[in-house]
């Protein structure tokens, strides 16, 4: 997952992804200018934050949507 520190939707897809036993690495684009390029990259133009890599395939969840990381992960909505 690529996001920042100080991002509250990252705070809240993490804890969701964690809540559910999902393992994931971090990546904080603001330390990480190669980082921070590729999300540029894979969200045409736009800093966006999360932005989550799974396989090959990469998606953001800006604004964060429950709905949407537990479809796109495929993992149970609720705990």
């Amino acid at each position: 997952m690529y996001c920042t520190s100080w991002c509250a939707d990252c705070h809240r897809a993490k804890q969701f992804m964690k809540d559910r036993g999902v393992n994931f690495a971090e990546v904080n684009i603001d330390e990480d200018p190669d980082a921070e390029e590729l999300v540029i990259q894979v969200n045409k133009g736009r800093r966006k934050v999360p932005t989550i890599k799974v396989g090959d395939r990469f998606f953001s969840c800006s604004p964060f949507d429950p709905y949407q990381l537990s479809s796109e992960l495929n993992i149970p909505l609720n705990k």
